[in-house]
């Protein structure tokens, strides 16, 4: 027996290659955050850290964007209770989803009221990620406490060429 009572956690060996960015099957991020103004803001940051740590910044900016547009939404439809976004990385896209506590509606016109102002609360994400090739939608969040989950796909290929397709040029006359 040691004469301490508690054993030392083991220590992580070096890692051999640590400039090698992570297997991007591994990106697998998630984060809940406060249903507040600030929500976009925090998942902006939390995302271009991510694809920075994995050296996806090229998506970057698509990905960005979809972020924190999804946040807005989500708060914007449910406000003050807590947001959760994930990130990852599968079959050569990036999936961003929203989980937001607003359930879905059981009489028809609310339901079909609530669906219009998420999609016009959406469509300038809508745009930039069919501008990159992706998909994206909502529906019920098949979480233990309801709401509704919001998600996007961005195909990585789409979304490194997001900003080289012409989507960021001077307005007319402006050049």
């Amino acid at each position: 027996m040691s004469s301490h009572p508690f054993a030392a956690c083991p220590v992580s060996p070096p890692e051999a290659g640590g400039d090698e960015p992570p297997a991007l099957d591994t990106l697998a991020c998630s984060l809940t955050v406060p249903g507040a103004p600030y929500s976009a803001q925090i998942a902006r940051a939390a995302v271009r850290s991510v694809l920075h740590a994995y050296r996806l910044d090229p998506l970057a900016p698509a990905a960005v964007q979809v972020a924190g547009e999804l946040m807005a939404a989500a708060w914007h439809l449910d406000p003050g209770r807590s947001l959760y976004l994930s990130v990852r990385y599968r079959d050569d896209s990036l999936r961003l989803t929203v989980y937001d506590g607003h359930a879905p509606h059981a009489h028809p016109r609310l339901a079909a009221h609530c669906e219009a102002r998420r999609r016009a609360a959406l469509r300038l994400m809508g745009a930039v990620v069919r501008d990159c090739g992706g998909a994206w939608g909502f529906g019920d969040s098949r979480e233990p406490g309801g709401g509704t989950r919001t998600w996007a796909s961005l195909p990585r290929f789409g979304a490194a060429d997001y900003l080289s397709g012409g989507l960021v040029s001077a307005p007319v006359g402006l050049s």
